[in-house]
């Protein structure tokens, strides 16, 4: 079985959602069914199917979630020393040739939301990242074609 790599916030994140959709959804489900089963006949009862449709999602989300957490493997980055790195979890700060900066912390692939400036670590930017040092520049091959990124500052917060 492959462990895969997340953020210990990510991985809190992914155990809140199982425990409320356990906790909450599951039973409020339960309650929408039980409630449009008194309505009578289940074959033109719409409000029948459509909890049954919405537990369908809901049990399919906690087995997801289930198996996803029991292949994680949680890396805290806080914990390490700051060696100017770029790691899987660091916060990188990057400036490109014409001067724009960007601020990209590379998480896993389940954590990655580009709105928030998190990337998944199989991203193109990402692997070109991954290894080199505070100071280094890095070409990353993109569709727009080849950019060339200076790294600025590599943090573990």
């Amino acid at each position: 079985m492959q462990k895969v790599p997340m953020t210990a916030n990510g991985a809190e994140k992914l155990r809140q959602e199982l425990t409320r959709l356990k906790q909450t959804e599951r039973p409020k489900i339960i309650t929408a069914i039980a409630e449009a089963r008194a309505h009578g006949d289940l074959k033109e009862n719409a409000e029948y199917h459509a909890a049954r449709e919405q537990q369908g999602f809901i049990e399919g989300r906690i087995l997801e979630l289930e198996s996803k957490l029991s292949m994680l493997q949680v890396i805290d980055v806080t914990s390490m020393e700051n060696t100017g790195r770029v790691i899987f979890g660091a916060t990188i700060k990057l400036e490109n040739t014409q001067g724009h900066s960007l601020t990209y912390q590379i998480v896993g692939e389940e954590e990655a939301d580009i709105g928030n400036n998190r990337i998944s670590v199989t991203s193109p930017v990402a692997r070109a990242l991954i290894g080199k040092y505070e100071g280094d520049s890095v070409k990353v091959h993109t569709p727009d074609g080849v950019v060339v990124y200076d790294i600025i500052e590599v943090a573990y917060v």
